[in-house]
């Protein structure tokens, strides 16, 4: 367990060196975003807020929103994930969805994006029957691991 937590570890050092050369940073694929009043949530690379649903099950390897669902609810997909210091690439992950589709996991829950989410710092999304919700490492429900 050890070693394989070494290897872990170890590339996303080497991560995180190979990304930086060249001295320019990253652009982040994931962010924070703040709002009065609201709180911290993840944002996509253009600020776009990004949501979980409370009818996911957690680290299941697998998205509940269907055919319909993703009209309104498109799941989130980055390939390359690139974080702000206050976040862990621990805590994301990729699922693949039933329809083929990559999606982005936040401590376990796929995220997506809210179709009237028109501009950066739109929460729409946020409660719609009680449900949908803005992600965040202070909104995530509790769940055993």
């Amino acid at each position: 367990m050890r070693v394989k937590t070494a290897i872990l570890l170890a590339l996303a050092v080497a991560s995180v060196a190979f990304a930086t050369v060249g001295g320019a940073a990253p652009a982040k694929t994931i962010d924070l975003a703040s709002k009065e009043g609201f709180g911290r949530y993840l944002v996509d690379q253009d600020g776009m807020a990004l949501y979980y649903r409370a009818e996911d099950i957690p680290r299941s390897g697998a998205s509940g929103c269907g055919d319909t669902c993703i009209v309104y609810w498109p799941p989130f997909h980055t390939g390359q994930i690139v974080l702000p210091m206050d976040l862990s690439s621990f805590d994301f992950g990729t699922i693949y969805r039933e329809d083929g589709l990559a999606q982005t996991t936040y401590k376990g829950w796929p995220l997506y994006y809210y179709i009237n989410d028109y501009n950066p710092g739109d929460v729409r999304g946020h409660g719609i029957n009680e449900v949908w919700f803005a992600a965040g490492p202070d909104r995530m429900p509790l769940t055993s691991s």
